[in-house]
């Protein structure tokens, strides 16, 4: 990593960086020595998951700290890993953020049908396990003229969509600028990239679920178990900080599909929308399609009071 990116995204590694100390060592390992996992098998809840770490992920460095040939060999590692374990080749790539870009979302919510099929274009684009049917977003029921997040259903009746007096609300990472689960995590494995894309550093994450409890969207996941997909089912396209396959016992979030935007593609749940209720783009662009939004339309973001400042904007036509 450059200065000039560290300074970016201001959050240089201190901590285990600076100290010294190897992967790891400060918390998730404790006492992680090399050839043991003594830590884990005394400590509860990363006991049950930390089994089965190789000695290169133990000592593997913080994301911001690899170097270009450090990072070539860890992908190239994950890629046979990949491999060995599914059986399928794929390609995980490390785009970095594009100058001059900060990202934005926002949805129509006059238009949204709450038919879901952002919900399973995700699951599928970024490699989530199939039998607990995870996603980054859910979609809510809210009632007409209600914005209260509390009463909203998130199992209802599709067959009767769009059901009378409803509309839907789908919720996902809001990329804040102002992050609270940035700021709880005790390792710095998150954190807010230069383009405004909060990212997980799969590799560094010590399940600790700080973040998800800090985060008022409930935008965070948990892998409680390594995620099992049909071979011919992985997305093969996958991104080093997004939609690779995770390991058990880390956190993981929505990232904008950051594989395919920073490779001047839409987010995947965009593409899928069948009403045209997404809008996605350049928020530094003052001729993008998101910025006329913030000019044209009524905007609102979720929890405003809280002072999280998201990237991620609603509205309604009328």
């Amino acid at each position: 990593m450059t200065d000039e990116r560290d300074d970016a995204q201001g959050t240089a590694s201190s901590g285990a960086g600076d100290t010294g100390l190897g992967r790891r060592d400060a918390l998730k390992a404790g006492g992680f020595a090399i050839g043991a996992i003594a830590f884990a098998k005394a400590a509860q809840p990363l006991a049950e998951f930390a089994d089965g770490l190789s000695l290169d992920q133990v000592l593997q460095k913080h994301y911001k700290e690899l170097s270009p040939d450090e990072k070539a060999r860890v992908i190239e590692r994950l890629e046979r890993e990949a491999k060995e374990k599914h059986g399928v080749d794929v390609t995980i790539r490390d785009l970095p953020p594009i100058p001059g870009v900060k990202y934005g979302y926002a949805i129509n919510l006059s238009v949204c049908n709450g038919s879901g099929k952002c919900v399973e274009a995700c699951h599928r684009e970024n490699n989530h396990d199939r039998a607990t049917n995870q996603s980054y977003i859910r979609v809510l029921e809210m009632s007409q003229g209600s914005l209260d997040l509390g009463k909203a259903e998130t199992h209802y009746d599709g067959a009767t969509l769009p059901n009378k007096d409803k509309y839907y609300l789908p919720v996902q990472c809001q990329q804040c600028d102002n992050p609270p689960c940035v700021k709880v995590c005790p390792v710095e494995a998150t954190w807010k990239e230069p383009d405004g894309i909060v990212v997980v550093d799969y590799d560094w994450c010590i399940g600790c679920r700080y973040c998800e409890a800090g985060c008022p969207y409930h935008a965070r996941r948990f892998n409680w178990k390594a995620p099992e997909i049909p071979p011919e089912e992985i997305n093969p396209n996958q991104g080093y900080l997004s939609n690779r396959i995770r390991p058990q016992g880390v956190m993981e979030k929505c990232t904008f599909c950051l594989h395919r935007v920073r490779d001047g593609r839409l987010p995947a749940c965009l593409e899928a929308c069948p009403t045209g209720a997404r809008v996605f783009g350049n928020l530094l662009d003052p001729n993008s399609d998101i910025r006329w939004i913030l000019a044209n339309k009524r905007i609102f973001v979720l929890k405003e009071e809280l002072g999280t400042a998201p990237s991620f904007f609603y509205y309604f036509e009328h």
